[in-house]
């Protein structure tokens, strides 16, 4: 990799493990309807342009019956759960469990006609991600730092999340990744309008809350696929997917530093397994 790659991996990284920090401070003030609205509308209104610009917007219009599903598994229901979810749990702990999307990726490969994942390594990472998961949520639940039903919104986000990639990389293979989202973000923005025009606060909006909200639609929404896709363009889709990696790191420890979350038990325990776990599920052998 050159050093413009492991700079713009590192960015990636970094743009894709904040949205976890700025949801924890967004979610104080507004409803997760509102935060998903904003975000996508300032997502779509800077990707349209850019998809528009490559030439790219027409593919995806096309494909639009494999855009609305990717729309609802992709960003409708996931924002939203993940949103929710960090009313109740930690921005760090949102974050690792979103890291488990690669074991799920790697299970709907599977169903979808995958046979590497039978392999030994693919499936030592499985089973490692699972005890991680196993033992991260029943830590939390059993000493009561995190609710439940939140830790399974936000596991639910994650499977919604490996579905959507799996069916939309299979079904528009040759279609702007761009274009994909930013007509995913479209249809994801006129959907939640009418509830964020009922939801909007009607009380003073604190200054925090508005630059969280602006910092998720530029930054973590519009910013991070455009550098994302960069990053797959360079060093292609396998070496990319790591990202997933300093993502959670990053959560983690904004998490800690910014917001004072402590490093339970759970996350402890869970951390290095979730991560272990996902790294050889989403790792295709040379040969099976």
């Amino acid at each position: 990799m050159t050093r413009r790659s492991w700079l713009l991996f590192g960015l990636t990284g970094f743009l894709w493990g904040i949205p976890y920090l700025f949801m924890k401070v967004a979610v104080e003030t507004f409803n997760p309807a509102v935060i998903v609205c904003a975000r996508v509308v300032i997502g779509s209104a800077i990707l349209i342009p850019v998809a528009i610009a490559q030439r790219s917007l027409g593919g995806a219009l096309r494909g639009f019956k494999y855009v609305i599903p990717y729309a609802i598994f992709e960003m409708i229901g996931p924002w939203f759960f993940i949103t929710s979810a960090e009313k109740n749990i930690s921005s760090g702990l949102a974050g690792l469990l979103v890291a488990t999307v690669p074991i799920w990726a790697t299970i709907f490969a599977s169903i979808n006609g995958d046979k590497t994942v039978w392999h030994h390594r693919r499936l030592f990472g499985i089973v490692i991600g699972f005890i991680g998961v196993f033992a991260l949520v029943g830590i939390e639940s059993i000493t009561g730092n995190s609710s439940l039903i939140s830790i399974g919104m936000v596991l639910l986000a994650a499977i919604a999340y490996s579905y959507a990639v799996n069916m939309i990389t299979m079904k528009l293979p040759g279609v702007s990744g761009i274009a994909i989202n930013a007509v995913a973000m479209g249809f994801t923005a006129i959907f939640y309008l009418p509830f964020a025009i009922l939801q909007w606060p009607d009380t003073a909006i604190p200054v925090k809350a508005s630059l969280s909200l602006i910092s998720l639609g530029i930054l973590c929404t519009a910013l991070a696929f455009v550098v994302f896709f960069q990053v797959m363009k360079e060093i292609g889709p396998a070496r990319a997917s790591l990202v997933t990696y300093v993502n959670t790191a990053v959560a983690v420890l904004l998490g800690v530093v910014v917001l004072s979350e402590p490093i339970t038990l759970g996350i402890a325990i869970g951390l290095p397994l979730v991560l272990v776990g996902s790294y050889f599920a989403s790792r295709k052998p040379v040969s099976v």
